[in-house]
């Protein structure tokens, strides 16, 4: 017999709770990202809290819990409801966190996934200075990858008078976050 999905998904939620082993940790939030990319499963993902799991694993000290739960939060914030609830579970200040990243896939998935959560309400926050400050440094990224993603934040999300006052600022202080390691 087929498990359905909402069962399946269940599973592996079990099982993320349930181990002990880092790998499979790591395996089951890397399997819980790729759904998280498919719409039809996000009200089971709702439903089972995976955002809430995502957004706790930010906070990990392992790279790879953090690189699959902010891969995961990316897929599912196209969906208003989950952008929604991103939001109002202050999800974005740990996910401004991850831009310190030195995992290059953490931090274009917290790009984008700052571009995805920026609306009238959330812009103060998600283009805040340190952010389009952060948002300059990655421009300059010896990676094409990143510093388009970070040029497309700087012209579509951040106002020129936000990038003139964090270019202004950098001038007159010392550099805080570091460029991920290629």
């Amino acid at each position: 017999m087929e498990l359905g999905r909402l069962e399946y998904l269940q599973a592996l939620v079990t099982e993320f709770q349930a181990t002990d082993s880092s790998e499979a940790k790591e395996q089951v939030l890397a399997n819980l990202a790729n759904f998280a990319y498919d719409p039809k499963n996000y009200e089971y993902l709702r439903q089972l809290q995976v955002l809430d799991l995502f957004l706790d694993m930010l906070a990990e000290e392992s790279e790879p819990l953090v690189e699959f739960a902010m891969g995961g939060l990316c897929n599912l914030c196209l969906d208003k409801a989950n952008k929604d609830y991103i939001l109002e579970a202050n999800g974005v200040e740990p996910i401004i966190n991850c831009l310190s990243s030195s995992n290059e896939e953490t931090v274009m998935s917290a790009v984008t996934t700052l571009m995805y959560l920026t609306t009238p309400q959330s812009r103060q926050q998600t283009t805040a200075l340190p952010v389009v400050e952060c948002m300059l440094r990655f421009s300059l990224s010896a990676s094409r990858r990143l510093s388009n993603l970070a040029t497309v934040f700087l012209e579509d999300y951040c106002t020129p008078r936000q990038v003139e006052e964090a270019r202004n600022l950098s001038k007159h202080t010392a550099v805080g976050i570091p460029l991920p390691k290629d």
